[in-house]
């Protein structure tokens, strides 16, 4: 990942490729943001009149590159980013998410680039952390597979960048060095700020790494080794169910779902503790490695992304790690239930009954609706260790994609009070959350003439359905909450902000937050 540093140089003798400066939309014009001071005092106090020329308009994400003027920089370009609205005072501030999403789309901008300086505004601490986490965020690509002499076209095995992205054209290259200009290097919560940010961001690409990874070479095998690398790494204390141990401990929804595939299913528990914790957090993740819908089999042109159905375990494995790597006086547990849906001689048929590990009984009768059962299993399983608090991810349902579109994900909760905590985990994090209804009248549809369950319902409101079944898996004492990421785990568009095409590692931010607020004792 990208080195970032709190500098206290200013944007003039800063020797670096770029500097970074903030525009925004005022009541009459364009507005530069705190931090641009001395770069408009190179320009002669025309900085804003010659942004203004070339037709930026201080739009949120928008770029604008211009020359450095002569003599004035030692960076020989200068790059605006737009703010949006400018705030009403002078003495106003941003908003995170604003600066989040600002460093993000100049750190993307400035890809192949080896060194830049932010001069974005940096009020407190909570600027320099968003500043920092944006910039962080933005600066990412995914070039595994890229490169005729890399390790991973040679070996196709998805570990290393070729040669570290050596190969790879400049401009395929993230953004190499950050320095956040007029930042207090020696202030302890600024210092943290940047230590939480790096940390938080590497999780983050960690989790995107994961779901942009092709399903032949992340299997639900190879997904629980590097589940068992990170656990070594960081300290955490991991275990793993192969294929007999689910078999003997009868986690029938995981088996039926992984027993059409070539790649036999794993559970995986990652476990951080601390000596001080007083609360403890249950995180369970889907990870279907690839989705062809078992026999239930997707239509044409449903199948090409299915390699992101593993994108809640991935958020789960990101946030466990993270929570280690910042010592959280949380105990907080991380379950990744992984399986590749597929249809062969082997796998579940539409109509047959499967027996959880919670001893319930479920009529399987559409096998793409395949996620709840994996996550029913990992979640009756999680709740026997009774922890105060339990949140699964998953990209579960289309239905929620069509509800709230590709950037928001849904928020479902056995308890107001806690799926309020959550959302607003969510929103200090910076990710699009809603917080939705569990419908009692939902369940009977849910109502098999031959088995405890089904495993589908009736087809409106089937997000919600999804979550009215896994309720059925958490005891009725312990708080639950259900984050459904099908919309925006994997972005097919256009990169906006800190947010890349592809992958996305959503959800990660959330838990962490919601870990936080755990070991702070704010969770209901």
């Amino acid at each position: 990942m990208s080195p970032l540093t709190l500098s206290s140089s200013s944007a003039t003798t800063l020797r670096a490729d770029a500097v970074v400066v903030g525009v925004a939309k005022g009541s009459k014009g364009l507005v530069l943001a705190p931090g641009s001071e001395a770069v408009a005092k190179a320009y002669g106090g025309k900085l804003a009149d010659t942004l203004d020329s070339l037709g930026a308009a201080g739009g949120e994400g928008e770029v604008t590159r211009l020359p450095a003027p002569s003599g004035g920089l030692r960076a020989p370009l200068v790059l605006a980013v737009g703010l949006g609205k400018a705030p009403k005072k002078k003495s106003g501030t941003y908003q995170p998410e604003t600066l989040r999403s600002a460093a993000g789309s100049a750190a993307r901008a400035l890809a192949g680039k080896k060194k830049a300086g932010f001069a974005l505004p940096l009020a407190d601490a909570e600027a320099v952390a968003a500043v920092a986490e944006g910039a962080l965020l933005g600066a990412y690509a995914f070039t595994t597979y890229r490169g005729e002499n890399g390790d991973g076209a040679k070996k196709g095995n998805g570990g290393k960048n070729g040669k570290n992205g050596k190969d790879q054209p400049k401009a395929g290259r993230p953004l190499g060095q950050i320095a956040l200009l007029g930042a207090k290097p020696r202030d302890k919560a600024q210092q943290a700020a940047v230590e939480r940010a790096r940390v938080l961001a590497e999780e983050v690409h960690r989790a995107r790494d994961l779901v942009n990874t092709p399903s032949n070479d992340l299997t639900p095998k190879t997904f629980a080794a590097r589940a068992q690398a990170a656990a070594k790494e960081h300290q955490l204390k991991v275990e793993v169910w192969d294929e007999k141990a689910l078999a003997k401990g009868g986690f029938g929804g995981i088996i039926g779902v992984g027993q059409g595939s070539t790649q036999p299913p794993r559970l995986v528990k990652l476990s951080h503790t601390h000596p001080k914790a007083k609360k403890s957090l249950a995180l369970v993740g889907k990870g279907i490695t690839y989705d062809s819908g078992g026999i239930s089999l997707k239509p044409a042109g449903s199948n090409e992304t299915m390699k992101c159905d593993m994108s809640g375990a991935a958020a789960v494995f990101g946030a466990v790690v993270a929570a280690a790597r910042l010592r959280l006086q949380v105990n907080v547990t991380g379950w990744l239930a992984l399986a590749e849906n597929m249809p062969s001689g082997n796998a579940t048929r539409p109509g047959d009954v499967l027996r959880m590990y919670s001893g319930t009984t479920v009529e399987v009768l559409n096998t793409d609706a395949e996620g709840r059962l994996v996550l029913a299993d990992a979640l009756a399983r999680a709740c026997e260790e009774s922890p105060d608090a339990v949140l699964d991810v998953a990209t579960l349902t289309g239905a929620m994609v069509v509800a709230l579109g590709d950037r928001t994900f849904g928020i479902m909760a056995n308890d107001d009070a806690f799926r309020t905590d959550v959302h607003e985990a969510a929103q200090s994090a910076g990710e699009d959350a809603w917080p939705l209804p569990e419908p009692g009248h939902l369940r009977a549809s849910l109502d098999s003439p031959i088995a405890d369950l089904k495993n589908i319902g009736e087809r409106m409101g089937g997000g919600l359905l999804a979550g009215v079944f896994l309720r059925e898996f958490v005891p009725e004492d312990t708080a639950w909450g259900h984050l459904d990421i099908a919309g925006p785990a994997f972005n097919e568009s256009a990169p906006y902000g800190y947010t890349p095409k592809g992958g996305t590692g959503v959800a990660v931010r959330t838990l962490l937050t919601v870990a936080e607020r755990a070991a702070a004792g704010e969770l209901a």
